[in-house]
């Protein structure tokens, strides 16, 4: 039987956090290794696992995979998520770049004040609201299936449902003005391998706190 992938990621979201939901949409079991001391750190670097001396790190397919972007396109493909031919792929890295970017301008924040913060998320939300929402739900309108890309559950998908509800986390109200967005939110929630990963004690992290920036400093030396 092949062995699990395995993940080498500090205990919160960042940039792992996109891998996780696809691994979990997948219906993949994954192991973790939490980073949090500089030690353990110290040690892929010195083992040469890391390819560019950073983290997020799967282990897969005897493979040490780095760079968020190119682990989700390999997991992608491996499960079948990843459309049929070349036409829908593109349009999958397409959208999944436009999600990973929106979520990644939150990942941004973690190191500032409060009061950064709250201008930073006033900004972003307003930013999902003009710019990448107003998109997917003329795609959905336009595409009229359930889905994105094809009639097919895919990467697309996924992500663009994790970028929902973390911006939801921010502004409860983010989608009153995107009927499709929202019964595709319900729709995408209750596929059943999502539905699991949205459970209390599932491998899904929370959102970052003070703590998991302490953590990250320390064992970045930063």
């Amino acid at each position: 039987m092949a062995s699990r992938p395995k993940l080498h990621y500090f205990r919160g979201r960042g940039r792992m956090e996109s891998i996780r939901w696809l691994l979990a949409a997948a219906g993949v079991e994954f192991e973790e290794e939490f980073l949090e001391t500089r030690e353990q750190y110290e040690k892929l670097l010195k083992d040469g696992r890391l390819l560019f001396g950073q983290v997020p790190l799967v282990e897969v397919d005897g493979m040490m995979l780095t760079q968020t972007r190119a682990i989700l396109s390999y997991l992608a493909a491996k499960y079948n998520l990843y459309g049929k031919d070349e036409k829908e792929r593109v349009r999958i890295n397409m959208y999944a770049d436009a999600t990973l970017d929106l979520m990644m301008m939150v990942v941004g924040t973690l190191f500032k004040s409060p009061a950064e913060k709250e201008k930073d998320f006033a900004l972003i939300v307003t930013r999902a609201k003009t710019r990448y929402f107003p998109v997917f739900e003329k795609i959905l309108k336009d595409h009229g299936e359930d889905f994105l890309v094809g009639n097919t559950f895919s990467w697309a998908d996924v992500q663009l449902l994790e970028a929902i509800l973390m911006m939801e986390e921010l502004n409860a109200s983010v989608l009153s003005d995107f009927p499709l967005l929202k019964a595709f939110k319900k729709r995408i929630s209750n596929i059943p391998t999502i539905k699991k990963f949205l459970q209390p004690g599932s491998q899904r992290q929370p959102p970052p706190d003070s703590h998991y920036a302490e953590v990250v400093r320390h064992v970045l030396q930063l």
